[in-house]
């Protein structure tokens, strides 16, 4: 019986082209929205315990929504960018041994799918009939793990790293600057751990694990960066240190 290659696709299993790579962005996407969220919120939480004053808020919140953004950019093409030129040596190495040494690479695919529990005459025909179809990419994968497909642009990186950052870090500022001056803090406390819940809710699913240890993590871990802010802000403001 012949069986059609769509049929061997699990429905809730990617098995499109790329998939790791689009993975990783939204994974980044959001740790960059949680560093956004968090981060901000502390530093107007803090602020705000000092202080009911609207313009040290917004301008504290300001900076460092714009700081965080940026740093969160740079850091994300810095990154990607060694990952990349990395990427790109070893496929240029890998092209350049199937141009000078095709038998040897041949040789070396073969043994690698050996190793992996086939007959050496299966794999022997594994590796001829992949060299075939597509010799840079099925060495690239077996041997290196690589796939062309997943090489990110470090431009795109950091911008999407600077927006994720962004829109998280705009919860917080909204929270705490929209209500009025009594109840600032309490709704921007359960705002953020709101938006906590559910950007640990979402990489656990995305990570394809139980959502709710990664959700109490990442809730309780913001409470405590929001509570210990207010705190130090609270003491420096009832102190008169500021």
């Amino acid at each position: 019986m012949t069986v059609e290659p769509s049929a061997t696709a699990h429905p809730n299993e990617p098995h499109a082209a790329g998939i790791a790579g689009r993975l990783n962005w939204l994974r980044a996407g959001v740790l960059g929205a949680n560093d956004g969220i968090v981060s901000v919120a502390a530093i107007v939480v803090g602020v705000a315990g000092a202080t009911s004053a609207v313009a040290p808020i917004l301008t504290a919140g300001l900076a460092g929504l714009v700081g965080g953004a940026i740093s969160m950019a740079l850091g994300e093409y810095v990154s990607v960018s060694s990952q990349r030129d990395s990427q790109h040596a070893l496929i240029a190495k890998e092209r350049r041994e199937l141009e000078e040494m095709p038998e040897e690479e041949l040789r070396e695919l073969a043994a690698i799918y050996e190793s992996k529990g086939l007959s050496a005459h299966t794999a022997l025909t594994v590796a001829e009939e992949l060299t075939a179809h597509d010799a840079l990419t099925a060495h690239l994968e077996a041997e290196l793990g690589i796939s062309q497909e997943d090489i990110v642009s470090p431009w795109q990186a950091a911008g999407a790293s600077a927006l994720a950052f962004f829109i998280g870090a705009m919860l917080p500022m909204l929270a705490i600057l929209l209500p009025p001056e009594p109840m600032r803090v309490p709704v921007t406390f359960v705002a953020v751990l709101i938006a906590l819940a559910l950007t640990g809710a979402t990489g656990a699913r995305i990570g394809g694990s139980p959502w709710l240890r990664p959700t109490l993590r990442v809730v309780i871990g913001g409470a405590i960066a929001l509570a210990a802010t207010f705190l130090i802000g609270t003491i420096l403001g009832t102190t008169g240190v500021v």
